[in-house]
Parts: C-alpha cells; sequence; structure tokens
C-alpha cells in the first residue's frame, strides 16, 4: 500500500475512532440515568486494573488486561467519589469531542477542579485523581486519552530523513537544528509522507540523542534517532509503534546498564501493567534491545566508570528479573545475572570516556553491523 493510502486511511480511522469514543461516552451517560429511571443506584462497570488481572499473553508477546471486573456504585461512601469524578471528567471529554478541540491532562484537571454545590468539598483536589479518572474512561469506553482528545505534555526529540503532514504543516525531521523535531503527546493525526530509514533507534537520555544528532548520525547510517528524559512519553511509544507496524522500521533500544533501563525496554517491547489496557496501541513486540550489555562493559573497560548498586536497584532488578517474559530468557537472566555480580550499573555517557563521539562512530556501527541484539 502506498504512503498515500497508508495516511488516507489512517486519517479516515482517526475521524471514526474519535466519533465511536464520543458514542461510548454517550452510552455511558445513558446507563447512569437509566439506573436512575429505575430506581437503582447508579454503577459503573470496568475493568480491575491492577496487578491482579494483568495477564502476559505469550502469543503476543505483550501485558493484556485480564477478565476481572468491578462496579463502581454511586450511593457507596467508599465508591461515589471516584464515580464522581469519572462521570465528571466524561462530561469534559465529551464536550472537547463535541467542538473538536484538545486540552492537556492539566487542563482536565482544572476544568473538573471546582467545589460542589452546598457542600466543601472538590471533584478533585489533586492531578492524579482526574488522570486516574481518564485511565478508567479509556477501559470503559475502549479508546485512548487521545481519541478522547486529551494530550499530555511533549517531552522527546526525533530527527531522520522523515517528512511528515501534522495539522496540515508539512514537516521535514532532517531540517529542523540542533534540536529536532518535539514529539507531541498525541500523534494519531500525523501523515507520513516520506519515511527514508533502515530503522529507528530509541535512547533514554537526550544528552546522547544530542551527541548523535551533532554527529549526524542518522544522515550517515540512514536511520531515525528518537529520545525522551528517562521513561518514554505515550506520544513517543505510539509514533515508534506506528513507525515500526506501518513502515517496517525495526525498534532498536539504546538504555543505561541498570535495572531501569531495562524496566524502560520492557515497558516499551511488552506494555505496562498500568496501561495494560492500552497494549495493541502502545507496545512494540519486535523491539530488540541494544545496549548498553554485560560484555560491553568488558569489551570497551567501562568497570573504571562503574556507579555502585543501591537498594532501590537491587530491589528493582530482583523485581524485574521475575517477570515471566524475562524469567525463561536465558539471555536476560544472564544479563541480571552479570549486573548482579558486577554489584555496579554503567550509563551510556561512560562511553565518552573513549571519545567524544566513540558511540556514534563505534560502539553503535558495530553493535548494528554485528547485530549484537537481544530479540
Amino acid at each position: 500500500m502506498s504512503a498515500k493510502k497508508t495516511d488516507d486511511k489512517q486519517a479516515k480511522l482517526n475521524v471514526n475512532e474519535q466519533s465511536d469514543a464520543k458514542k461510548e461516552l454517550i452510552e455511558l451517560g445513558k446507563s447512569i440515568v437509566q439506573d436512575i429511571n429505575k430506581a437503582n443506584n447508579p454503577k459503573i462497570e470496568l475493568s480491575v486494573r491492577g496487578l491482579s488481572n494483568v495477564v502476559y499473553d505469550k502469543q503476543s508477546k505483550t501485558l493484556q488486561l485480564g477478565d476481572k471486573t468491578a462496579q463502581r456504585f454511586f450511593f457507596n461512601a467508599g465508591h461515589s467519589k471516584k464515580f464522581l469524578q469519572t462521570i465528571e471528567v466524561a462530561a469534559i471529554c465529551k464536550n472537547l469531542l463535541d467542538v473538536n478541540k484538545h486540552a492537556s491532562l492539566r487542563d482536565v484537571f482544572y476544568m473538573a477542579k471546582r467545589t460542589i454545590p452546598n457542600t466543601k468539598i472538590n471533584v478533585v483536589d489533586d492531578q492524579k485523581e482526574s488522570d486516574k479518572s481518564i485511565e478508567d474512561l479509556e477501559i470503559i469506553t475502549g479508546f485512548s486519552r487521545e481519541n478522547l482528545n486529551v494530550n499530555a505534555n511533549k517531552m522527546g526529540s526525533v530527527a531522520g530523513k522523515v517528512v511528515i503532514e501534522d495539522s496540515g504543516d508539512t514537516i521535514d525531521w532532517s531540517k529542523l537544528g540542533s534540536g529536532g523535531w518535539s514529539i507531541p503527546s498525541n500523534v494519531e493525526n500525523i501523515k507520513f509522507k516520506k519515511v527514508d530509514a533502515k530503522y529507528v533507534i530509541y535512547m533514554e537520555k537526550a544528552a546522547v540523542w544530542e551527541r548523535l544528532h551533532e554527529d549526524r548520525f542518522w544522515e550517515k547510517q540512514n536511520c531515525i534517532i528518537m529520545s525522551s528524559q528517562g521513561q518514554t512519553t505515550r506520544g513517543i511509544r505510539r509514533l515508534l509503534q506506528r513507525l515500526s507496524t506501518e513502515h517496517n522500521l525495526p525498534i532498536l533500544v539504546l538504555t543505561d546498564f541498570d535495572s531501569w533501563g531495562h524496566y524502560i525496554y520492557s515497558v516499551m517491547k511488552f506494555g505496562s501493567i498500568s496501561l495494560a489496557h492500552m497494549a495493541d496501541e502502545m507496545s512494540i513486540p519486535s523491539a530488540k534491545f541494544l545496549g548498553i550489555r554485560a560484555h560491553d562493559i568488558e569489551k570497551y573497560g567501562l568497570q573504571k566508570h562503574f556507579i555502585k548498586l543501591n537498594d532501590q536497584d537491587i530491589s528493582r532488578l530482583k523485581q524485574i528479573s521475575e517477570y515471566d517474559w524475562f524469567k525463561n530468557s536465558k539471555e536476560w537472566q544472564a544479563e541480571f545475572k552479570k549486573m548482579k555480580q558486577f554489584g555496579h550499573k554503567a550509563e551510556i555517557q561512560a562511553l565518552s570516556a573513549r571519545g567524544i563521539s566513540f558511540i556514534s562512530e563505534t560502539y553503535l556501527p558495530e553493535k548494528i553491523k554485528n547485530k549484537d541484539w537481544i530479540e
């Protein structure tokens, strides 16, 4: 299928999804009204969101929500406030879809934050409450918050020989100066006009991205480079998934040699426990872990730049080593075992000790040429 046909199809899907999302919100409202008209206790039914209801699907290699459901009742002291918060946020999302405008997570918080008449109680007191309500609506409606016209903050950069259309503007990722293109939280409506790349490298460190960008790594290696600062945003994960599924680009993940870096990779490849209901849109089962790996430590003499594992590092290492999707992998267990033996972790930037451009001129080209990654 041509790029234009793919983009046209994607645009139609996005319009339909927003229309269907609105219908689901209307149905939610109707179900509450029906309960009231029948003199029943108004209720909301949704899947249980938590570790107890998350399963690892070995066939799709993603985390999925299980079959457990729960009901939330208005006339229940333990449920009533969350019930009201969910309905209030649902009304806000319905209004956003009606006027075809987008709001940030922070905007939604302030739109919901008001005092209930004749009380001293606020609908929401903290943004975490409105954020949780949005996640509940994702489960109830089956649509992402992006389809509900709610966006998060921008926290990522990308560069490469790619041309896109975003809100009517044509943007060339190869011609945006030192900062690259700032990745928005909602990438559903982006149309790919041209994609000329062999693969995508995602890195957790913005500083590493800046080094590769300044060295024009993406141009020399004909690839796309992308980063955030730490844990990936939903916008980045969705953009990576679209590049993987729509353009068949391999996704290579570059993180520190520590349990937190391994967790970042886990979330990108398999999905996260908190967003298991979004696995189909967020996970990238074909993603490969590029490094830093245990044998890189010895090969490039990074021991002198070790950072001692603290109690949190050790606890996280133990936790991820017992994940179902890691515990049966000999390669991953070997990585975890080595880290325990070292008793230390190492940052990607430690490679700079061998030369400011060592990572772009030697380390990455060699690893990619040798396919030195974990599937």
